[in-house]
């Protein structure tokens, strides 16, 4: 009985580790990696994933693309440990994959991080962290990073000769364009990049160049999200202008902006964790034998664009929180025209219910009632009076201030006329006398 149970617990583990390999193998499928080795000369090979670092003048790049979904912070962890383990350890995996800025020595080799900590299903979430080493850089992004790679040349779209799709007239003779016909989608993107492709990325022939390269496609994604922001709400501002009642609901049913403005604050986040990461990169890498000094100078471009970026954001800050304030003013302004036409409807009814207050008053003497007894036929007339007594009393309580505002403003303009009138007076005797001595009129 009790082999029986170890058989069928052996082969419980064995489903278990079965079900454990198929999901990583799935888990580890939806992670992109690329490796590549430079001979140091301007040329580049794709290489198999073996994380050997180069010899010589030769260094290595792996590259891994993290899955942009809902997934926790330790699954990314997992995706890391499943690629980068072995040779790396705990502590490397820990320094690349943990959220906020970083920048330090893990284990012999220097990683920094620029990892916000939002969802990363979100398009304003951005994760970059590096380590870097003499003859070998691994890197890890949350998704696709616009121009990181390399492709061969030849491939670049920028570099052809662009036609469009309809036929050009010539002095009435109709030529067809040649080159490639670029569609108006395309246009539009790349008309929202800041940036060449891969193709036309220089090959770099030290680490040092390649980390400049990382940091400058970061900073270029940084800058494409800040473009297209300013696109979308160029067109918002323009359908706000030709827009109705039904479109600015619409907004503010959605919570557009105010969702905008908080992806607006991670971005700012991520510039943020990129001022207090670079400036150490820069100064850790200077220490280096290996790092350039034009390196170093094109480090502290790339840091000034990241500044100049951040004050381009709080800009772009400003025009939502405009556009916020235009949309509830114009929902008060709808809200006080609706309570202005339930203030009219109130004042067609309120002399129905003035009459009906009276007519139900319990005192003696009302008319039409039959109420005429003598000791209760003048409790109507004393109710009238105190109701007309406060009616004076709250009119004079409203109408006080106003009068007297009226009547200090009357009293200023007669003692402005009043003040006029006399020099003019004297103005105009003082011209009589200087006629009459012929001389001139002393200002």
């Amino acid at each position: 009985m009790q082999q029986e149970d170890r058989i069928g617990g052996d082969e419980t583990d064995l489903d278990s580790l079965t079900n454990a390999h198929k999901f990583r193998a799935q888990f580890s499928g939806m992670v992109r990696q690329r490796a590549y080795i430079f001979d140091g000369d301007g040329k580049y090979y794709n290489k198999e994933w073996d994380l050997a670092e180069g010899t010589g003048k030769e260094f290595c790049w792996y590259h891994i693309e993290l899955p942009k979904g809902n997934q926790k912070l330790s699954q990314s962890a997992q995706h890391l440990i499943d690629a980068l383990c072995p040779p790396l350890k705990l502590q490397d995996i820990l320094s690349l994959v943990s959220n906020g800025p970083f920048c330090g020595h893990v284990d012999g080799a220097l990683v920094f991080r620029v990892n916000s900590p939002g969802p990363a299903s979100s398009s304003f979430t951005f994760k970059v962290a590096a380590r870097i080493t003499e003859n070998s850089v691994i890197t890890v992004s949350l998704g696709r990073v616009p121009r990181l790679g390399f492709s061969p040349m030849g491939q670049s779209l920028l570099s052809e000769v662009p036609s469009v799709d309809s036929p050009s007239y010539y002095r009435g003779e109709q030529k067809e364009r040649s080159g490639i016909v670029i569609e108006e989608h395309v246009l539009e993107f790349l008309l929202t990049m800041n940036h060449s492709e891969e193709a036309d990325n220089p090959v770099p022939s030290s680490v040092s160049n390649l980390v400049v390269h990382i940091i400058d496609t970061h900073v270029d994604q940084l800058q494409d999200v800040v473009t297209k922001l300013e696109i979308e709400l160029d067109a918002v501002e323009l359908e706000m202008d030709r827009g109705g009642f039904a479109m600015k609901k619409q907004m503010l049913d959605d919570r557009r902006f105010p969702k905008l403005h908080l992806n607006l604050q991670r971005l700012l986040q991520v510039i943020a964790h990129g001022e207090q990461v670079f400036p150490r990169v820069k100064e850790k890498c200077s220490t280096k034998s290996w790092f350039l000094a034009e390196d170093i100078n094109s480090l502290e471009e790339l840091i000034g664009r990241l500044r100049r970026l951040k004050e381009n954001v709080g800009f772009i800050a400003n025009r939502v929180t405009a556009i916020q304030a235009g949309l509830d003013s114009w929902q008060a302004e709808q809200i006080n025209r609706k309570l202005y036409y339930l203030s009219f409807l109130s004042i067609i009814f309120l002399p129905l219910s003035i009459i009906t207050g009276v007519f139900g008053m319990n005192v003696g003497g009302v008319p039409w009632t039959g109420q005429d007894k003598p000791e209760l036929r003048d409790g109507f007339r004393n109710v009238m009076y105190i109701c007309l007594i406060m009616l004076v009393l709250v009119l004079s309580c409203f109408g006080f201030p106003a009068l007297y505002s009226r009547i200090a403003s009357w009293w200023r303009m007669r003692a402005m006329n009043r003040s006029w009138s006399l020099n003019r007076r004297s103005f105009q005797k003082r011209s009589n006398i200087v006629q009459e001595r012929r001389g001139y009129l002393r200002l």
